[in-house]
């Protein structure tokens, strides 16, 4: 089997980031350990969920289960230093790609004003083998376009009042989970901060009903494969996609 290139450090000379995912644990199943790391630095990142999960338990109604879940995942994102979360609730399970979707990503856009955007694997499987879910690859496709939207006055033109104003400014979106994926980050020290952020969807992991399912065991194995890329106990890869022609 043929051995993976070298990850390349991605660029922390940002300040804000913007998280776009689907679902309330999208971040925490690959990337908070990342998070914990920028955060630490002083950094600013957001979060923003375009659903709030509500589908995802089988035995609990969706109304119970959307508090529950949109609790969990702020618990989340304060373990990591993230402090603001934002749900669109949008329908779980039923996301589609189109205009819509990206009118709601293209304010929070606007509104937050990031040099990076983060988003989910978007593509048809995990690692070549397992189907994506169909939520996963409507949101990534979506924030994609979004993010270009943004910077266009004359779309969405009638998100502009109250001061708010198009912004172009993103230099790159940065894909979690891609196979694709030749870029890293060191997470070794805050790989801890991980591990707590994904164990904190308790009520979510339970409902799965994966039997003896370890959050510190599942994150090890993609954290290690990373950072064996990057020469570092632990790391995080992602797929960079830049929006500027002097970005690399």
């Amino acid at each position: 089997m043929d051995t993976p290139p070298p990850l390349t450090p991605l660029p922390e000379d940002w300040t804000r980031a913007l998280a776009v995912v689907a679902h309330p644990d999208d971040m925490e199943f690959g990337s908070a350990a990342a998070v914990a790391r920028w955060t630490g630095q002083g950094k600013e990142v957001v979060y923003c969920m375009v659903t709030s999960g509500e589908a995802g338990i089988d035995g609990l109604d969706p109304d119970e289960c959307r508090r529950v879940r949109e609790a969990e995942e702020i618990e989340s994102a304060r373990i990591v230093g993230v402090s603001t979360v934002e749900f669109l609730h949008q329908p779980d399970g039923i996301l589609e790609y189109g205009v819509p979707l990206r009118r709601e990503i293209c304010a929070v856009v606007r509104e937050h004003r990031p040099e990076i955007v983060i988003t989910g694997n978007f593509y048809d499987r995990w690692g070549g083998r397992m189907l994506n879910q169909a939520d996963h690859i409507a949101t990534g496709r979506a924030v994609l376009d979004a993010v270009r939207d943004a910077g266009n006055r004359w779309v969405f033109n009638d998100q502009l009042v109250g001061g708010l104003e198009p912004w172009g400014g993103v230099r790159q979106i940065w894909v979690g989970g891609a196979e694709q994926a030749q870029h890293g980050v060191d997470t070794t020290d805050t790989f801890d901060a991980g591990v707590a952020s994904l164990a904190a969807h308790k009520a979510y992991i339970d409902g799965l009903g994966w039997e003896n399912w370890d959050p510190r065991e599942f994150l090890e194995g993609f954290g290690r494969q990373s950072g064996q890329r990057m020469g570092v106990a632990f790391a995080t890869a992602f797929e960079v996609i830049s929006m500027t022609w002097d970005e690399d």
